[in-house]
Parts: C-alpha cells; structure tokens; sequence
C-alpha cells in the first residue's frame, strides 16, 4: 500500500508540474506538440527512476561534502545514455527536444527528488517514487502538449482533430502560448484542490 502512496504523490499529491512547480524550462519549451511532452517527460522519468535507484543504494558509500556532485554524476550518466539511446532509435524527436535533453542533468526534479527521497529511502521506495514522479511531470507535460497542439495546429499527436475550417491560434504553440496554458492549468487546479479541501 505504502508504494501505490507513493505514486500517487507523484502523479498527483506532489506533482512536479502542477504541484511543485518545478522543471518549468523544459515543461514551457518543448510542450509545442502532444508527442514532444510524451518525450520529454519518458526521457525524464527514466533518468529519474535510474538515478533515484542509484543514489538510494550509493548513498551510504557518498561523503557529505561530495553528496551533490556526485548525484549530478550519476544523473548526467543517465542523462547520456538516454540522449545516446533516443538518437539512434527516434532521431526527429531528438533533433525536436534538442538541448533540453542534455539540460535534464539539472533540472530541479532530478535533484530534488535525489536530495529529498532518494538519499533518505530505500532503493525499491526510491524507484517507485522515480516512476510517480516520472508519470507525474510525463503526464503534465502531455496535457500541456494536447492542449498547446490542437490549439495552435488543430491536431493530437500530428492527428486531425479540429474541423477543416478551424483556424489555429498560432499563439498557442509560441512561448506566450505555453505561459498561458500552464497558467490557467495551475489556476484550474489550484481550484479544484480548494474545493476538496
């Protein structure tokens, strides 16, 4: 029971998007289209299960006053081999999430999620809190891509979905587009958790 707690935190209790608010750089960039949040957010999850395992067991072995530089090295580890791994096999979205695939080393969820959990927990809670935080911030920045998308083009993963006159707003896939999406998304949910409250 503890563990299904734990991805529920993830995905919704703590989520890192909606939330936490962290790892905003890569969830405003390369939201544009459905299949680049997908993307994104599986490279992010796997390198976030990965490290979080690694880390829970390292941590005992780590000094304190290397602790940090030493999670960034076992993130950029998997960091490299997920950028590796995507540009053999699925180059047009690596070439579409560019950057922000290596930028994944520091993205805050990465850290905080080692610092936080991992270096506190064992390493089965360690990896299942990698894959509630990894579906959490894959889910968030899938929605964000769905809405940005069929706004801004009028397709769902490169789908037809808006009717053949529709006439796109082109501002939804433009960064003022992606603030004004996260915006009322953070606004719609703070709302409704109000409410439950």
């Amino acid at each position: 029971m503890k563990l299904l707690k734990i991805i529920k935190n993830g995905i919704i209790t703590e989520n890192p998007t909606f939330r936490l608010v962290l790892g905003m750089c890569p969830t405003l960039a390369v939201t544009t289209t459905a299949a680049n949040g997908v993307g994104m957010g599986l490279a992010t999850a796997f390198v976030l299960i990965c490290s979080n395992l690694v880390i829970s067991l390292i941590k005992d072995f780590v000094p304190k006053q290397v602790r940090i530089p030493a999670f960034i090295v076992v993130a950029a580890t998997f960091v490299t081999m997920t950028g590796m791994i995507m540009e053999a096999y699925v180059p047009a979205l690596y070439d579409s999430l560019g950057i922000f695939i290596p930028l994944i080393v520091v993205n805050c969820i990465i850290l905080g999620r080692a610092e936080s959990f991992a270096s506190k927990n064992t390493p089965l809670a360690s990896m299942v809190d990698g894959i509630g935080m990894g579906l959490g911030f894959t889910l968030s920045l899938t929605l964000l891509g769905i809405i940005r998308e069929l706004l801004g083009v009028g397709t769902i993963f490169g789908i037809q979905a808006m009717p053949q006159g529709y006439n796109p707003a082109v501002i939804m896939i433009l960064p003022p587009g992606a603030f004004i999406t996260l915006g009322l998304l953070l606004g719609l949910l703070n709302k409704l958790a109000a409410k439950a409250e």
